[in-house]
């Protein structure tokens, strides 16, 4: 049978060369150990951030049935650990504030001037909002701003290797790269484990350009990619940082214009006060 088979090659199958679909940059390996050390090096290289920004805004997709995408705002952002941000968006052109939000990672507290209102909440969104803006959290900006540590006491982190799409630098078109994913179990509330996050490692240079954070239930929450990294006084990080929230349907952009790391801010920094003659609102 094996002679009759390999006499008929012709007639039974064919074989053709397929050319690589990778790209051949040269690439670097890590071990476990060493890609959650980064994770945690990253965290702790930050304590605190005062940074001009641009924000690009878009609102909407598939359950919306359309997609807004809002003028570009230029805001200021101050985070200082271990919870606590402010952030400020300038209307277009005359720069008036178009908002003011304060949160210390449970609560904030947010001003619309121009809507003469001050809204107070929790950072937790039980049900969403057909608004689709008003289901936006600070606590979501500043995860995505500051990546966590690994809680070795309530989180376990394993090695996962994948691909990504790149840009090949010299044919120009897009091709796969292998990379490492850290893949981040934690404890739920009844003692089981559940998919938290992931981190992507790229292998050119061992840097994370994507966190993906999941809800107990393995959807994804929340995804924020980093891109065009840069020294800010000695210390490397993302210029660019993208994120999207695909249960909400909404995509927030922030492109650093000017960035300091790690200089003391003060309390009163974060105190937002009400208005006089404007009701607060909370927002349930």
């Amino acid at each position: 049978m094996v002679l009759c088979l390999s006499c008929t090659t012709g007639c039974l199958f064919r074989s053709h060369t397929v050319p690589p679909k990778r790209s051949d940059v040269p690439l670097k390996t890590a071990t476990q150990d060493e890609l959650v050390a980064k994770i945690d090096e990253l965290a702790a290289s930050v304590q605190t951030m005062n940074a001009t920004v641009d924000v690009d805004t878009t609102v909407g997709g598939e359950k919306k049935g359309k997609v807004t995408e809002y003028q570009q705002i230029r805001g200021y952002i101050l985070v200082q650990k271990p919870a606590m941000l402010r952030m400020i968006g300038l209307l277009p052109i005359v720069r008036n504030r178009a908002f003011d939000m304060v949160s210390d990672g449970n609560r904030f507290e947010l001003s619309i001037p121009p809507k003469n209102r001050f809204i107070t909440g929790t950072n937790q969104v039980t049900k969403l909002s057909d608004n689709m803006l008003e289901n936006l959290r600070p606590q979501v900006i500043y995860e995505a701003l500051l990546m966590p540590a690994i809680d070795r006491q309530n989180e376990i982190a394993v090695i996962e290797q994948g691909e990504q799409q790149v840009l090949d630098p010299r044919s120009h078109k897009t091709t796969s790269q292998p990379n490492y994913h850290i893949v981040v179990l934690r404890r739920g509330a009844g003692g089981g484990w559940h998919l938290y996050r992931k981190v992507y490692f790229s292998r050119a240079n061992l840097e994370p350009y994507r966190q993906t954070v999941y809800d107990d239930k393995g959807a994804i929450t929340t995804d924020a990619r980093y891109s065009d990294p840069q020294d800010f006084g000695g210390v490397r990080f993302p210029s660019l940082i993208e994120i999207d929230r695909p249960q909400e349907e909404y995509s927030i952009a922030i492109k650093m214009v000017k960035l300091t790391l790690n200089e003391p801010l003060k309390p009163e920094q974060f105190q937002l006060e009400v208005p006089p003659g404007v009701t607060v609102t909370e927002l349930k």
